[in-house]
């Protein structure tokens, strides 16, 4: 607010202006402000994989199966806001972390906590922590995030600890906390690669029903970057 004020005393057009207009341009620095730095500390704290992905970027192509309605409505984040899950799959190249990534940033655009995780590495990492006695600490920081992406989910062989890890940390978010989660297996597969049908059974129990689903179809996007194919999209790693 102080450096707008700095601004309207050498301007001529603020001069010209009401104490309650040039008050309420002030007030408005100063919002857009605390906005922006809380934005800041967001996405670092997300650790998003591609930081620069947004939804104003999205590569619209028939071919990739991608609902212009259905992106549209997850943007305004009333998926985060009642605490839904969001499922997306497609083939290697196809843009799953990007997309991911541009609706993480989207829901920080919006004031929600988010964090970024690879399946197979927060699996290990919660096996650490069962070790060194800060496993239910770690379950806990993770059930506080508004938005919990779950990259490359169905990636690998999962032992029958960290399938139970895994029960406890979505059991955490049902109802409560919104996940994202990105896979190159389809769905009506995931139970199969679970391995275990007790276990299997309660986490897609909460994580399928009610949950939104987006499916990518098409051509690697990697291999059009590779031919110089332009687009606003960078392909996944």
């Amino acid at each position: 607010m102080a450096a707008a004020l700095s601004d309207q005393a050498i301007s001529s057009a603020a001069a010209a202006l009401g104490f309650e207009q040039r008050l309420s341009l002030l007030v408005q620095r100063e919002i857009d402000w605390r906005d922006d730095k809380r934005l800041t500390r967001l996405l670092k704290a997300a650790r998003l994989k591609v930081s620069s992905a947004s939804i104003e970027d999205i590569l619209w192509r028939d071919s990739r199966n991608l609902e212009r309605n259905l992106v549209t409505s997850l943007a305004g984040c009333d998926w985060v806001r009642h605490a839904r899950t969001l499922l997306l799959t497609g083939a290697t190249g196809t843009g799953k972390t990007w997309l991911s990534c541009a609706l993480a940033r989207q829901a920080a655009r919006n004031g929600f906590s988010v964090l970024y995780a690879r399946t197979t590495r927060l699996m290990q990492e919660l096996r650490v922590a069962h070790g060194e006695g800060g496993f239910a600490r770690r379950l806990a920081q993770l059930a506080r995030v508004d938005v919990l992406l779950l990259d490359d989910f169905a990636g690998a062989p999962m032992e029958a600890g960290e399938r139970t890890d895994l029960l406890e940390l979505l059991d955490d978010r049902v109802g409560t906390k919104a996940t994202l989660i990105t896979s190159q297996l389809k769905v009506n597969k995931w139970h199969a690669w679970l391995d275990d049908p007790t276990i299997a059974d309660a986490i897609l129990d909460r994580i399928v029903h009610c949950s939104h689903r987006i499916a990518l179809k098409g051509p690697s996007l990697r291999k059009r970057a590779d031919q110089g194919d332009g687009h606003s999209e960078e392909p996944e790693q």
